[in-house]
This record gives structure tokens, C-alpha cells and sequence, in this order.
């Protein structure tokens, strides 16, 4: 049969990270493909014990349907915590549960955009995102970042040359996939130059509470006097992706669009995640976790950078990110990246080509995206033995 597939998913393509992560099933392979958490980092006791706990003493809570906001205590904790981050106003935001961030992200597009609206996001940027975005058919503009983050003159021009512009996207804390992080000077510049224009901003902050070095930033959140930013934030990064709870701070009348929207989607979240999620905020100790997994990604981190600058052709520049879980490498600019990527995925070690973070694929990039967080220490170490001597055998 000939299957007459809608305009929205024809032009859809299977995510290039999900398709190299079917070569890291081999044993043999080293994988600085995924952006997976450190199994270190996961709280399992705690998690069994909560979950043990509410399935003995209140299982038809965990079990039933629910609301579609989420589970309220968790919803009240997230408030008081966002809060005190000022990524809340209580005048005038509300506060949903999603099925993870990236829900929280494609029903924000959903709510705002109509076919062939411009949404404007980073080049490179967060595949999955991406895609959400895509599959809505808007116009689709990455604007390229410098070393504070998306380019302000760059932006405003796109801004200007693009009809109905409706939404920026920004991953301001540790960039997918470069790890970088805004300044919060431009923060301040990108929220003024959305006043201007009048535009929404989509702040998408998975990796915010991993920062393992310098000061913590205020969000683009913290800025909004108008009502115009939205704050999608993630239980995956800080205490595991599987149980899949993630939330959206925005505009009460923004929350009740998106409410309706979800409702379509998936009806609730699921309870039982939320309630393990709202017990480990309240009844463990966050911080001390916290403190933990910096710990954990620190010291990874530190790792790659330190066996890159032993084994890399000096030709490979690299982003010496403060959090997160990614260095972007960058390959001379004459240099074939995709032939790069290959090779070193039949030399066993996969990685992911900067084109999968493009808007458009046939986007010109020269390079790639490491993962620090998942390989064990002596999978770091090998990995960039492998890729810093095949890397001097093709640059030097």
C-alpha cells in the first residue's frame, strides 16, 4: 500500500543521535553519542523507597487518574522552589506538569504557532526540539551563537526579515550541544529585543541546576515584567529522564491553553513519577544530590578536556563548558566532518555530527558533539585515544 502520510511528519526524519546510537548496542563501541545522565548519578535507593512507600500506604493516588496541572503537591513545591530562583511570578504565572521537558516545549509551540509562523531558535540546537517545532510546519530560523550566546545583531535582523515571528527559543544554560552558556548581559539584550518586537520567549532549561563551575546565572525568566517568557524546566537531568515529569512556568492564561492542549495529548503525567519527584524534594536531600552529581560531572568533564588536550590535533578546537553534559569540538573549516564522524564510528567510538543540530541539514558545519556523562572513566580515556590519534593522522 501506498501510505499518504500528512504535510506535518513528510518532511520528518529519524533524529541522526537516535540512528548512531543504534552502533553504541555493540559492546565494543565507546559512545560519546547519547546525552544520557551518569548512572552514578541516579538516587535508586531513594526512588525504590518512595516508590515502596506510596504504592503500601496510598496506591489508589498513584494509580488513578488525576488532573491534568499535575499532581498538586508536586505543583506547590515547584512553585515555592521556582520561586525562590525567580523563575515564578505568583500574579501572574501558573505552573503544569509535563511528560518531560520536551512535552512542555512542543506544546508551547503548539499553543502559539500557526502554519508558516516563524519561530527563532540557536544554530546549532537541541534536535528534539527541533523537530517538535518542525512537524508544526513553521518557519524555522537558527541564528548562530558567539561565546555569550545567540548573536544579538544577527538575531534582531532575523527578527526583521521574518513575517510573524512568534517565538524565540533559547537554551541559555549549557547549551545542547555546545555547552555554552548565556551572559546573563545578553539575557538582558535578548529580553529587551523581544520587548521590542514583541515576541515570546521559550526558555528551555534542562541542565541549569548541573552548573559545576562559576556563579549561577539569572534566568531569562527572572527578567520578565510582561509576561512573555515561558520556563520549561526537567526532573531528567537532575533525577532521572525514565520517569519522564517536567513542568512549564508561564502566564496564567498561557497554562490554561496549554492544560487544553495536554489533555489532548496524554490526559496527565503520569502520578506516580510526580509523587516520587515531589517526596525527593521534600523528604531527601535535594542539595545534597545535587552537590553530588555536580561532583560526578565535574570531574567527567575534566576528564575529556584533559585527555583531548593530550591526544587531539591542536587543529580541533573545543567549548570548555561550567555544566551541562556536552563539549562541542569544531574540525578545521575546509575539514569533511561527516567523513570524520564515520570514521570514528568504524574506528568504535561514536559521536554526533553537528548537522543534526542544524535547522536545515544541508546547513555547512565542521563539527561535532561530545557526551561526557554516560562512558564509564576508562571508556573517556580510550575514546580519546582513539579519536585524538585518528584526528592527527587526517589534520597534522
Amino acid at each position: 500500500m501506498n501510505y499518504s502520510f500528512s504535510d506535518k511528519v513528510t518532511g520528518l526524519k529519524a533524529s541522526a543521535i537516535r540512528e548512531i546510537l543504534k552502533f553504541t548496542a555493540f559492546p565494543d563501541v565507546i559512545s560519546f553519542a547519547a546525552g544520557n545522565p551518569s548512572p552514578e548519578a541516579f538516587p535508586t535507593e531513594a526512588v525504590k523507597e518512595i516508590t515502596e512507600r506510596t504504592l503500601t500506604e496510598n496506591p489508589v493516588a498513584a494509580l488513578q487518574y488525576s488532573i491534568t496541572e499535575g499532581y498538586t503537591p508536586l505543583r506547590d513545591t515547584l512553585k515555592k522552589r521556582l520561586l525562590a530562583q525567580n523563575s515564578y511570578n505568583a500574579d501572574i504565572d501558573d505552573l503544569i506538569i509535563t511528560s518531560g521537558g520536551q512535552q512542555g516545549n512542543e506544546l508551547s509551540c503548539k499553543v502559539f504557532l500557526n502554519e508558516g509562523d516563524t519561530l527563532i531558535c540557536e544554530s546549532p540546537s537541541f534536535i528534539g526540539s527541533l523537530n517538535s517545532f518542525k512537524s508544526y510546519n513553521v518557519n524555522l530560523v537558527g541564528v548562530e551563537m558567539d561565546g555569550e550566546g545567540i548573536d544579538l545583531e544577527k538575531l534582531e535582523a532575523a527578527v526583521k526579515s521574518n513575517k510573524n515571528v512568534k517565538i524565540i527559543y533559547l537554551i541559555p544554560n549549557f547549551q545542547n550541544p555546545t555547552g555554552k552558556c548565556m551572559s546573563y548581559e545578553r539575557r538582558k539584550e535578548v529580553y529587551k529585543l523581544a520587548q521590542k518586537y514583541d515576541v515570546m520567549i521559550l526558555e528551555d532549561n534542562p541542565y541549569g541546576e548541573i552548573r559545576f563551575e562559576g556563579e549561577n546565572i539569572p534566568s531569562v525568566k527572572s527578567l520578565d515584567t510582561d509576561g512573555r517568557v515561558i520556563y520549561v524546566g526537567s526532573f531528567s537531568k537532575i533525577l532521572a529522564p525514565g520517569i519522564r515529569v517536567g513542568f512549564v512556568s508561564a502566564p496564567k492564561d498561557v497554562i490554561q491553553k496549554i492544560v487544553v492542549c495536554k489533555q489532548v495529548a496524554d490526559v496527565h503525567t503520569n502520578i506516580l513519577a510526580q509523587i516520587i519527584a515531589d517526596e525527593f524534594l521534600n523528604k531527601y536531600d535535594i542539595e545534597a544530590h545535587l552537590e553530588k552529581i555536580r561532583g560526578i560531572y565535574r570531574a567527567k568533564c575534566g576528564l575529556m578536556l584533559s585527555e583531548i588536550e593530550k591526544n587531539f590535533s591542536k587543529k580541533i578546537s573545543v567549548t570548555h563548558p561550567q555544566g551541562g553534559l556536552f563539549i562541542w569540538a569544531t574540525l578545521p573549516a575546509d575539514c569533511d566532518m561527516m567523513g570524520f564522524c564515520k570514521k570514528a564510528v568504524e574506528a568504535k567510538v561514536a559521536v554526533v555530527p553537528g548537522n543534526a543540530f542544524t535547522v536545515h541539514e544541508d546547513d555547512p558545519t565542521s563539527s561535532f558533539r561530545l557526551n561526557f556523562s554516560t562512558p564509564a572513566d576508562e571508556q573517556l580515556v580510550k575514546g580519546c585515544e582513539i579519536l585524538g590519534k585518528m584526528s592527527r593522522e587526517m589534520f597534522d
